[in-house]
């Protein structure tokens, strides 16, 4: 038995949770796994009392979670109480306090999507951004990787009508949205695409907001998709029911290698076909991490997704 944690309720981001939950039952149901599903509503103690309860209830394993700041906060408990953890599409940097031997991740770290994100930004001619962001760790450290590569200018408010304002004084050609789906970060583009001060600035969203549904009236805002230019043979095969959601994908993984680790694998050992390349772990800021996961920047245009940048 293995408990899978995903935002499915408000605040969390729940087309995220469900898109992860959805690629998890795929794999559970090829391998004969049990799933025990909690949500996490994109609240830290939750997720901590949601660890605790299927402690209780005898998992195997822990698999999931969407939200960097939950996820922390899951493996933290994960490994005080000794049970694997395989985080599947959090991206904050530091998800332990203290290496561990009880998590592993499958999502790439901030520090190395978000800089081919910068890179892809310079790549096109924008240097100053503006970025527009709601108090969180995880965005606050976002920024502090854009500013490595670009001259960053925050946006004191995230009311549609000031960030429009604050935007063209500002003098950026650029605007990253660091806020949550589908409020604020819709209004706030709807607005910037509305005003004609803004008619050439690039709006980005570097977390992924754009992968979901309430975006799909808003092309051509880049983002970050953790997904290859070709699925792998089993990536080709399980795509007929999860589609094109990277995050499905990366629920599907994550019980592959969960299931992996529970018949007795260590994390080092761990070498398998995952849906979008060949997973193997090593050590990295205290946790076993796949440190090649795909990582693209695309936009949506007319006929669905197109890729801007690989890296």
């Amino acid at each position: 038995m293995v408990g899978v944690l995903a935002p499915l309720g408000v605040p969390g981001w729940v087309e995220a949770g469900r898109q992860l939950v959805a690629g998890a039952e795929v794999a559970a149901r090829e391998l004969g796994v049990e799933l025990v599903v909690r949500d996490t509503r994109g609240d830290p103690a939750a997720a901590v009392a949601a660890v605790d309860e299927l402690v209780g209830l005898g998992v195997q394993g822990l698999a999931g979670e969407y939200h960097s700041v939950v996820a922390r906060a899951v493996a933290e408990r994960a490994a005080a109480v000794g049970v694997p953890y395989v985080c599947s599409s959090a991206v904050l940097d530091e998800l332990v306090a203290e290496p561990t031997d009880w998590v592993a991740r499958i999502a790439p770290v901030q520090s190395r999507g978000w800089r081919i994100f910068a890179e892809y930004l310079l790549s096109i001619g924008h240097e100053r951004v503006a970025v527009v962001a709601q108090a969180s760790v995880y965005w606050a450290a976002g920024i502090a990787v854009l500013r490595k590569q670009l001259d960053v200018v925050e946006l004191s408010s995230v009311e549609p009508a000031v960030v429009c304002d604050e935007l063209a004084a500002s003098g950026a050609t650029a605007l990253i949205l660091l806020v949550g789906t589908p409020t604020p970060g819709v209004p706030i583009a709807e607005a910037v695409r509305r005003d004609p001060r803004l008619n050439d600035v690039v709006i980005g969203a570097p977390a992924g907001q754009p992968e979901f549904a309430e975006w799909q009236g808003l092309a051509g805002i880049p983002f970050l998709r953790y997904l290859p230019e070709e699925l792998t043979p089993r990536g080709r095969r399980v795509h007929k029911e999860l589609g094109d959601s990277f995050v499905a994908f990366e629920g599907y993984d994550a019980i592959v290698v969960l299931a992996d680790r529970i018949q007795g694998a260590a994390w080092k050992d761990v070498d398998l076909e995952g849906t979008r390349g060949r997973i193997r772990f090593s050590q990295v800021l205290g946790v076993w991490q796949w440190a090649w996961a795909p990582i693209q920047v695309v936009e949506r245009d007319a006929t669905g997704f197109r890729v801007l940048h690989s890296g």
